[in-house]
C-alpha cells in the first residue's frame, strides 16, 4: 500500500494530484505551520493568455500558527468572478465551475477544510477512489524530526512504501527511511501540455485550466503523466 503526505493547497499544480493519484491513500498534512508565500492559499489561472494570480487572504495567518488553526476569508466573489470570466468560453466550464464555487464558497471556512476538499471533490469528479486522512487525526510524536515524523505515519497506516513530492529529493535519504523499513521514492511530472483555446500553452496553472479544458478521459490521461523514481 502506497502513502503519501502533504499540506493542503487550494487547487494546486497538476504535480500535486499525480502524488495523490499515485499512492492508495493520501495524508493532508493539516497540523504543521501555514507557509506564507506560498501556494496554501493561492494558485494561478489563464487569463488573456497569460498566468494570473488569486489569492484568498487568511486573517492572522503567521509562520507560527498552524494550518488547521487558520479560516480563509469568506468574501470570494471577486475571485469567482475572475475565474468565470476566464474560463467561460472553456469546453468544460459548465461542469468544472460549479465544482470551483462549491469549495471557494464553503461555509466552513477552515483552511485544512476548503483545500483538501479541492482535492477530494476533484477525484471524485474523474470518478477515481481515493483514501484520505488528516495528519492531526493520526496519533504520531509530533517532536521527532520531519524524516521521522513520515516514518512514524508509515507505521500508523501500515505502508512500508512512501511517495514524496520532487523537492523532498534535497531533503530525505532513500537509505534513512530504508533502514528504518519504508521504501522512498519520488514521483517526476513528465511534460504535459494540451489546447487552452487559442493562447499558446501556459504550464503550471492551477488544475482548474486543466479540469476547464480536457475532459474527465483526458485529464485522467494527464494524470497519469509521471514517473516514480
Amino acid at each position: 500500500m502506497k502513502f503519501a503526505v502533504m499540506q493542503p493547497y487550494l487547487f494546486p499544480y497538476l504535480g500535486y494530484y499525480q502524488l495523490v493519484n499515485a499512492v492508495d491513500k493520501f495524508i493532508f498534512y493539516d497540523d504543521v505551520t501555514f507557509i506564507k508565500g506560498g501556494y496554501i492559499n493561492r494558485n494561478n489561472i489563464l487569463s488573456n493568455g497569460k498566468a494570473q494570480r488569486f489569492t484568498i487572504p487568511v486573517p492572522g495567518m503567521s509562520s507560527n500558527t498552524l494550518i488547521n488553526e487558520l479560516s480563509f476569508d469568506k468574501n470570494v466573489k471577486k475571485i469567482l468572478k475572475s475565474i468565470e470570466q476566464s474560463y467561460k468560453k472553456a469546453p468544460y466550464f459548465e461542469h468544472v465551475f460549479p465544482i470551483v464555487e462549491s469549495v471557494l464558497s464553503d461555509e466552513t471556512r477552515n483552511v485544512q477544510h476548503v483545500c483538501s476538499k479541492s482535492i477530494s471533490l476533484v477525484f471524485e469528479y474523474l470518478g477515481i477512489k481515493k483514501e484520505f486522512k488528516l495528519s492531526s487525526e493520526l496519533d504520531y510524536n509530533r517532536d521527532l524530526s520531519a524524516a521521522d515524523k513520515l516514518i512514524a505515519m508509515a507505521n500508523i497506516v501500515k505502508s512500508n512504501d512512501y511517495i514524496n513530492s520532487p523537492g523532498g529529493i534535497e531533503l530525505y535519504e532513500k537509505e534513512f527511511f530504508a533502514a528504518r523499513n519504508v521504501k522512498l521514492s519520488f514521483i517526476k511530472m513528465k511534460e504535459v501540455s494540451y489546447q487552452q483555446g487559442k493562447n499558446e500553452f501556459v504550464p503550471y496553472l492551477s488544475m482548474i485550466d486543466i479540469l476547464m479544458w480536457n475532459s474527465i478521459e483526458d485529464t485522467k490521461s494527464i494524470l497519469n503523466e509521471y514517473e516514480v523514481i
